[in-house]
């Protein structure tokens, strides 16, 4: 793909009148004047990150050592068996102290736990937990089922989400909006639905405001997961519940039968703890962690996906694992780097899922040198990633619907709605 021309010199007139070709003219002034986050190692010079790249995976394969792709039982367990001791540790200091005081400090460090027990078992999906499937899928059903995911449905989604990375209307998870998910009610309020029409910006023109806002202002997209869960992704219909959901093969309906009844299992459990103790002492152990916990699941995969002002997305025979693979992003959580096993390496990850998470930066570093410009160097974070607060904020202040003309495109702005965002915060 050639580089985008040059914008023009007065602001461009709102999207709606333009054709193609300014639309890519307006999107790359969006890029050029930063709307997005900048990575350390952008060079001055014109680089057009949506170019077929100039190696094969096979050579990021090459330059990866060969025991990173060695898989550790017993290293992936002593990672289970750190982490359930500090959630243990957690709870029970906390039912013990029980000062109000300290509850919202539990909810965050319990809620970051949960988070790191998600990605243990988002290892036993890809299978680089262990090389034995049954230990896999035990291991993964039991972190899985204690914080609510189902674990073959979400398995299958995210195998889904990984096969088609990138791809405009295939890819699973955080896709770019020429889909739209809102929560309407019906005029007699009596169905609650969530509603994938096909967004436009004709239609995306016509939504009313709060409808809008409800996708690009927070805290709303950092309570997307359970709804995900049941409903899938914006225009996608299905359910990680349901055995006959489109999104399983008909030999899946069994794993993911399994699935939900451990989930429902463990509703009951937490129902039954409520009746006997209380509502209250459930929803302060379990409860707010586990808002938390989906507060940093969306968190970490949307950034992993956005708010860089390069990042092309793909149609058709434009569209490969490679290139797919190639928009995502390496994140730097400071401390949180070890707790959540690294999931910030997300470029090898993407490449190669079947690496473990302990080898994941020894591999990253590797496979740089072949990477080049497409690896886009993370900020270094501090202690705490609290940088990356700004980052989400800018993402969702400009990156709001992609054309549907095109093969390779990148997200547009809707000025109107970046200028109420300008509005609010002055």
């Amino acid at each position: 793909m050639a580089p985008p021309h040059p914008p023009p010199p007065h602001p461009p007139p709102p999207l709606a009148e333009l054709g193609p070709m300014a639309l890519r003219e307006a999107e790359a002034k969006r890029r050029e004047e930063g709307e997005g986050e900048k990575f350390a190692g952008d060079a001055d010079d014109v680089f057009d990150a949506g170019r077929v790249p100039p190696f094969r995976i096979g050579e990021v394969r090459a330059a990866i050592p060969g025991h990173c792709w060695a898989r550790d039982a017993r290293r992936s367990l002593a990672y289970v068996a750190r982490d359930a001791a500090l959630v243990a540790a957690l709870a029970g200091a906390a039912a013990r102290i029980d000062g109000w005081a300290l509850w919202p400090f539990y909810g965050l460090a319990q809620g970051t736990m949960f988070w790191a027990l998600f990605v243990l078992g988002h290892d036993c999906g890809h299978g680089s937990f262990s090389s034995n499937a049954t230990l896999n899928s035990v291991v993964g059903h039991l972190l899985h089922t204690f914080i609510l995911v189902p674990y073959n449905g979400w398995r299958i989604s995210h195998r889904t989400h990984h096969q088609n990375h990138g791809h405009v209307e295939r890819d699973e998870s955080w896709h770019p909006v020429n889909f739209v998910c809102f929560v309407v009610y019906s005029k007699s309020f009596r169905n609650f639905t969530l509603c994938a029409n096909p967004l436009s910006e004709k239609t995306y023109r016509g939504l009313d405001f709060v409808t809008q806002k409800l996708r690009y202002t927070l805290p709303f997209p950092l309570f997307a997961y359970p709804l995900y869960l049941w409903t899938r992704s914006p225009g996608k219909r299905g359910s990680h519940f349901h055995p006959s959901s489109s999104l399983f093969q008909p030999n899946e309906k069994y794993d993911v039968l399994i699935s939900t009844i451990c989930w429902f299992l463990m509703v009951a459990l937490l129902l039954g703890l409520a009746y006997l103790v209380g509502p209250v002492p459930v929803l302060k152990l379990y409860g707010v962690p586990y808002l938390v916990f989906v507060m940093w699941l969306d968190f970490v995969t949307y950034l992993h996906h956005h708010g860089h002002h390069d990042l092309p997305w793909y149609r058709g025979k434009e569209w490969s694992y490679l290139r797919g693979a190639l928009t995502t992003v390496d994140r730097d959580y400071g401390w949180i780097n070890n707790i959540h096993h690294d999931i910030g390496t997300h470029v090898i990850h993407h490449l190669f899922p079947q690496i473990p998470h302990y080898h994941l930066v020894e591999a990253t570093r590797a496979a740089k040198p072949v990477l080049g410009k497409y690896y886009r160097e993370p900020e270094k974070s501090g202690p705490l990633p609290l940088h990356l607060f700004g980052v989400l904020m800018r993402s969702l202040r400009v990156d709001h619907f992609v054309s549907d003309v095109g093969d390779v495109v990148y997200y547009q702005t809707d000025p109107q709605l970046t200028g109420e965002w300008e509005e609010k915060l002055k």
